[in-house]
């Protein structure tokens, strides 16, 4: 797990919110505004420095993600930099925040081998409740001791000379393929090792469970990591954004006007009942203020929603989104009936049907409105043409 890289002063884990200055508790969205504003300021191309602008980019990569961030507010910068993509850009992140002194002069010892990452599909039970899931993995280990490649020397390289032409030669370095480029090699045997995973309650979609230094033993090298993936199965009845489940309901228009309930079994066990206040009405839809979207009409019970990761004792929220299915026919005397019983009755007005044009409304779709009319029907009948509708003139050429 992170962290286990032995003792030492305790981890630094303020200075990548100096780097933006924001605060610890800054939300996403503050984080997000420093690094534009900070990025903009000292991007090379408009004259910045260069150091500092790649400074602001690796805090913000690491800031920025959530899973990074949980484990850099715990462990410092040994909690991510095996994973933040520092090394593939040539920059240590000792080296880049603490100019190679984060760890006594930067890192020493041997490379670290490749990680190994490991799908694990987990249901929105377990990461709401938590879970510990043994798995077996198999890993090489080295037996006995490392040798010197007797081939290349240590080189990890060879030279080889070709002759490409009467008394031409060309040499060609490639990799050994007795050590396969490492310089060293070792008898190795499988080991089966099994690994206690701790699902942790609140975990989100593609969250890294790690095992340090417990993927293949390569000589000369450190042993990579096990990456477990969290990959949350989808849910019959919920959805899942954060810390926040969603469900979906159709009712009845009697229901959206006279009150309803809905009794379910939560993801933890327990039976839960929630229903709308006497009087409360669920419409058939909302419109959204910022963007003028039509959305389905939404309410929200407060505290019923998945543990927060990290701090399972506080929970998100469950929204319920409503679609009000209306009846497709009434009868007349249901009809004599609503109209004393809802206000905004229809007022029907005096007009003489001689005078007066009536004409009753059908179903329409709103994906024929501006086909209409005389340019509609010449398409059709075009249509009908091309088709064979007709017996047009035949032209045969000898």
């Amino acid at each position: 797990m992170p962290g286990g890289r032995g003792g030492g002063a305790p981890a630094d884990t303020t200075k990548l919110y100096e780097t933006l200055g924001v605060p610890k508790t800054a939300t996403a969205q503050e984080i997000k505004k420093a690094y534009r504003k900070l990025a903009v300021k000292h991007h090379p191309d408009k004259g910045g420095d260069e150091h500092k602008f790649k400074e602001i980019s690796a805090a913000y990569e690491i800031l920025s993600d959530a899973d990074k961030r949980g484990k850099y507010d715990q462990y410092g910068l040994d909690g991510v930099d095996d994973e933040s993509g520092a090394a593939a850009r040539g920059e240590d992140l000792f080296s880049m925040f603490f100019g190679g002194g984060g760890r006594g002069g930067g890192r020493s010892g041997p490379r670290k081998g490749p990680a190994v990452n490991h799908p694990i599909k987990v249901s929105l039970e377990d990461l709401y409740m938590g879970k510990t899931v043994k798995l077996a993995v198999n890993r090489k280990v080295i037996v006995g001791e490392v040798q010197t490649c007797a081939k290349c020397k240590g080189q990890g390289a060879i030279m080889e000379v070709r002759q490409i032409g009467p008394g031409m030669i060309t040499q060609m370095q490639r990799a050994c393929p007795d050590c396969e480029g490492q310089g060293t090699q070792a008898q190795t045997k499988t080991e089966r090792k099994v690994l206690e995973v701790l699902i942790e309650k609140g975990m989100q979609h593609n969250q890294k469970i790690t095992f340090r230094g417990m993927a293949d033993e390569v000589p000369g090298m450190e042993p990579g990591d096990v990456n477990f993936i969290v990959q949350e199965k989808e849910h019959d009845m919920f959805k899942r954004k954060g810390a926040d489940l969603l469900a979906t309901k159709e009712i009845c228009l009697n229901q959206a006007l006279c009150g309803y309930s809905w009794h379910f079994t939560h993801l933890d066990g327990r039976k839960i009942l929630v229903k709308t206040k006497p009087g409360q009405i669920i419409e058939c839809e909302t419109t959204d203020a910022e963007s003028g979207r039509t959305l389905p009409y939404l309410t929200n019970v407060v505290g019923e929603g998945m543990p927060s990761h990290g701090n399972p004792f506080v929970k998100g929220n469950l929204y319920i989104a409503f679609h009000v299915q209306f009846p497709k026919r009434l009868e007349p005397d249901v009809v004599a009936q609503l109209r004393t019983l809802l206000p905004g009755a229809n007022v029907d007005e005096d007009y003489d049907p001689e005078e007066t044009e009536e004409h009753a409304m059908e179903f329409a779709d709103l994906r024929h409105f501006g086909k209409g009319g005389a340019a509609a029907q010449s398409s059709e009948y075009d249509s009908d043409e091309e088709a064979g509708g007709g017996q047009g003139v035949q032209c045969q050429q000898s």
